[in-house]
């Protein structure tokens, strides 16, 4: 693990997981925002920036990140008590996705989820992680208490577009990760232009200002808008999201600067106090 990332202070009395140093929740007020490609794409762009990286899917009911991940088959588990992590891209990943058949319904009610995330996250042998970016389920329900009540989380990133029927359901995350004493560390505007491949045209599919109008109302960072883009939809689709498929992309480019603008936000957090011992297993 870099030792040149510190673990910052989580919520409450929590302290961060030994193998962890920093967890960012990264959650929508509703869904189609685009939130599960905004988490894979940072957690890629944290890696591309040297960083040691997972990424865990909290999204019980309908994970996506194995099919945006290209993971298939199950995770081994060489005591039948843990779990080793899935690997692709340079990252580390778990999800229910890979313990269940793709078709499988998760019929739950909210303490079974909320278990099987905790369950998830604890007993999955991540090894050295700077960052484990947790892709959370959409709204505002119990998936998000329990990381709240259980869960050391450094800072939350809230993903709208820049609509108004979008950003009034991310004020609803924002004040709940609030309440709930997670750090909010910013917003990002997905979606936010499209350029037509064609001509060059540039068309505000969704709005225009949205996310910089929230940002400025509840005096958060907009940390970065992102481009509606046929190539992000089809390369996450493909399994090798646009960071990975293409490095040196002006697209890529955006999500490395996004990734730095969540670094510079989380480095103004207090770091966690010493003494806290972070070895790994």
């Amino acid at each position: 693990m870099s030792r040149s990332v510190p673990a910052r202070a989580p919520q409450g009395e929590l302290r961060p997981l030994p193998q962890v140093r920093n967890i960012i929740a990264v959650g929508s007020g509703k869904g189609g925002v685009g939130k599960s490609t905004v988490a894979v794409n940072l957690a890629l762009a944290l890696a591309a920036e040297g960083a040691s990286v997972g990424v865990l899917d909290a999204d019980i009911y309908g994970p996506s990140v194995p099919m945006m991940l290209g993971l298939s088959g199950r995770p081994d588990s060489p005591d039948g008590k843990t779990i080793e992590p899935m690997r692709t891209h340079g990252l580390q990943a778990m999800s229910i996705g890979l313990l269940v058949d793709q078709d499988t319904p998760m019929i739950w009610r909210g303490p079974m989820a909320t278990s099987a995330l905790t369950q998830l996250l604890g007993e999955t042998r991540w090894e050295a992680l700077d960052y484990l970016v947790v892709d959370l389920p959409p709204g505002t329900g119990d998936i998000q208490l329990t990381m709240a009540q259980k869960i050391p989380v450094a800072g939350a990133v809230i993903v709208t577009t820049p609509q108004d029927i979008a950003t009034l359901d991310a004020r609803k995350a924002l004040k709940m990760f609030e309440k709930l004493g997670i750090a909010v560390l910013g917003l990002v505007e997905n979606m936010a232009v499209h350029v037509c491949s064609n001509c060059g045209h540039a068309e505000h599919v969704f709005g225009e200002g949205g996310g910089e109008r929230m940002a400025a109302q509840y005096g958060v960072p907009l940390l970065g808008s992102l481009p509606l883009d046929a190539s992000i939809r089809e390369q996450g689709d493909a399994g090798i999201p646009i960071v990975a498929a293409q490095p040196d992309s002006p697209l890529a480019v955006q999500w490395r600067a996004l990734a730095v603008r969540v670094v510079e936000e989380l480095e103004k957090r207090p770091r966690a106090p010493a003494g806290i011992d972070l070895s790994l297993r």
